[in-house]
């Protein structure tokens, strides 16, 4: 759960940081974008390959390396000289980050069933969407008491403790000893993903009718169309096509496109208007999601053990529309903020709806699947939420 929370955290840890960071680095709203957008280009694309890595290799190894490898990208972000530079370690960032989710999260399914593994699921819900909020928080604070750098030296300590906590652990087997990589598939996602999202952040600057624009924009069309396909052919493909034949994992992970898309959009346009426009510090950016965090720490192992008796289908029609109506009410807001009677009313009902719906989702998702697949379903599943916030944010460049 600890190693989910940090690959979680540093996803919207960096939201408040953006212009601290583009006032050291320089850049605009197109570097704050890559700045987010690096990070889940990468962590998306290979979340894939990362859960036929835990199914092939072993959960407990996939993941001391990804605890590893974001340790060494976490300090190579945090030392960054330019822009450039900082956008690049968040790529590898991204590639150690998913190595964390499913490898973490596969390790719950193995060892609990039943109602058991919906509590479980809610605990892991708990710490993962706590992170998801908390982001903005701790990220204000490092930002106001000392430097933004600090947003990514941080993980140094909870990923020490994190690999203490695993060298306690048995070693288990690998699912799948006999899996192969695929590695093709691997390149394919990145560059189907990449592209396209370098072509919605970056049109505003070269417009549409620009070669810098359009080619990319259709290779990684192509790129993303070629990866499908070819998902189809390897008897032991990166993101099994199959799985979608299971009513409430193909179903579920629908609505955590949508869910997520708005999630991600939601606070990384909240946390750059507070300050931008507002005139908030990064602290105060950050204390305006404390109520969500506060909702998903308390209630949502509630809700995961709820969702397992009751079954999740009316958590999981409730808690989007609740989670919508927050949004509506956040269109409230004007250039002067008022944080009590514009912003704190919609955040409240966002954060009660998100607290009812992640939890009776994931597991509506995951109980579906097979234990023997749970590295690869969470990963695809994973997969999907990232790429739902990358596209999202990508597309603000159209506002």
């Amino acid at each position: 759960m600890l190693a989910s929370f940090i690959a979680f955290l540093d996803g919207t840890v960096i939201n408040v940081a953006l212009p601290a960071i583009t006032r050291e680095v320089g850049g605009g709203i197109s570097t704050q974008q890559w700045v987010v957008d690096a990070y889940l280009i990468t962590l998306g694309a290979i979340i894939l390959l990362a859960g036929s890595l835990s199914d092939a290799f072993g959960r407990k190894r996939v993941l001391f390396w990804g605890l590893v490898g974001f340790l060494v990208a976490s300090l190579l972000c945090a030392v960054a000289p330019s822009a450039a530079f900082l956008i690049g370690a968040r790529a590898l960032q991204g590639v150690a980050g998913a190595l964390l989710v499913p490898s973490s999260l596969a390790l719950i399914l193995s060892t609990f069933s039943g109602a058991a593994q919906a509590r479980a699921i809610g605990s892991w819900t708990a710490w993962t969407s706590t992170a998801f909020i908390a982001g903005p928080l701790i990220g204000g604070l490092l930002v106001d008491l000392a430097s933004w750098r600090l947003v990514f030296a941080i993980n140094v300590l909870p990923i020490a403790v994190t690999l203490v906590l695993l060298a306690r652990l048995p070693a288990d087997r690998p699912a799948d000893a006999g899996a192969r990589v695929d590695v093709l598939g691997a390149v394919l996602g990145v560059v189907g993903l990449g592209l396209p999202v370098f072509a919605l952040i970056e049109q505003p600057n070269f417009g549409w009718a620009s070669p810098v624009i359009f080619v990319p924009a259709i290779v990684g069309v192509v790129s993303f169309v070629a990866f499908i396909l070819h998902e189809r052919r390897p008897p032991q493909p990166m993101m099994p096509l199959s799985l979608f034949h299971v009513r409430n994992f193909s179903v579920g992970n629908v609505a955590t496109t949508f869910f997520y898309g708005a999630l991600s959009i939601g606070s990384f346009v909240l946390a750059v208007f507070l300050q931008q426009v507002g005139g908030y510090s990064a602290t105060l950016a950050g204390l305006a999601l404390l109520p969500v965090t506060i909702f998903s720490i308390l209630l949502s192992t509630l809700f995961g053990r709820l969702a397992g008796v009751h079954g999740p289908r009316l958590f999981m029609c409730v808690g989007p529309l609740v989670s919508a109506a927050g949004f509506f009410l956040m269109l409230r807001i004007s250039d002067e903020v008022n944080y009590w009677s514009e912003v704190f009313p919609g955040v409240v009902v966002f954060g009660l709806g998100l607290t009812i719906t992640v939890a009776p989702l994931t597991s509506a998702i995951l109980g579906a699947i097979d234990s023997s697949r749970a590295g690869i379903a969470s990963a695809v599943n994973n997969a999907v939420s990232r790429v739902a916030g990358l596209v999202a944010i990508a597309a603000l460049s159209f506002v």
